[in-house]
């Protein structure tokens, strides 16, 4: 068993919770609220509290984790941020802890890697396997589904939901939802066709993505209504799991979607 390895100038709280083979390197401040698991480094600089973090995360210099939301709502309440194993965290980053309009925690799963200067403000909810790139920055309650890649210096709006597969280009901001498999991108995002090349790195057959093309020309190419053009997919489409998760994504979206 491999014991933490604890610089002596950093300052970690007697009751954080240090797995076997974590690192926590020069001038780091660790919490009594926090949880880290095995393998785990924290290189130098970095400030955390009120956070369970799992396995094999590196997290890099100047970053805070856990800190209390810019939410005037918040009184101290016992919030946290949960991350999941294998995770990249850059130089910079700010992860802010729940505020009380949620389920109490910001969440980030696993295999995720996160550029510098990356913000993701309180409540939100990212996947797996998604890419940040530098000054992304999320507001509360997004939503960031699986396998999505956001370019740099990207702004998304509060309660907004991006949908799995998507691509978001660099310097754009977003609104409303962006539905999944797209691409998105804009200073008022719109669509600009499917993430073709996304697709395509994650596996999906020749068949998969025409349907979806089938799909997004009905959906945002027709003249219909976003609601008539759901209608007319329901009937014409293909029985997929792909199709019948686009439909679902966008029938309980509560802020629209880019179109």
């Amino acid at each position: 068993m491999s014991k933490p390895k604890i610089h002596r100038t950093a300052i970690v709280d007697p009751d954080a919770k240090l797995a076997e083979g974590v690192e926590i390197g020069p001038f780091c401040i660790v919490g009594k609220r926090v949880k880290i698991g095995k393998n785990t480094k924290l290189n130098a600089h970095i400030v955390i509290e009120d956070t369970e973090m799992g396995s094999n995360n590196t997290v890099y210099p100047f970053t805070t984790i856990g800190l209390p939301p810019q939410d005037i709502k918040y009184f101290d309440e016992k919030t946290n941020v949960i991350i999941g194993n294998n995770n990249i965290i850059r130089e910079y980053i700010s992860i802010h802890r729940a505020s009380v309009g949620g389920d109490m925690a910001t969440r980030i799963g696993n295999n995720n890697f996160l550029m510098a200067y990356v913000h993701i403000a309180h409540d939100c909810n990212i996947g797996n396997d998604v890419v940040m790139a530098n000054a992304t920055t999320l507001a509360g309650h997004v939503t960031v589904e699986d396998y999505v890649f956001i370019g740099g210096l990207v702004a998304v709006h509060q309660f907004t939901r991006i949908g799995a597969y998507s691509m978001i280009g660099g310097f754009s901001a977003i609104p409303q939802d962006v539905p999944p498999f797209t691409t998105a991108a804009g200073e008022r995002a719109k669509l600009y066709g499917l993430n073709t090349v996304g697709l395509k790195r994650q596996k999906f057959d020749d068949a998969t993505i025409k349907n979806l093309k089938k799909a997004y020309k009905i959906l945002f190419r027709s003249k219909l209504t976003l609601k008539e053009s759901i209608k007319k997919l329901k009937i014409e489409r293909e029985e997929t799991k792909e199709i019948n998760y686009l439909i679902e994504f966008i029938e309980k979206n509560k802020r629209g979607v880019c179109r």
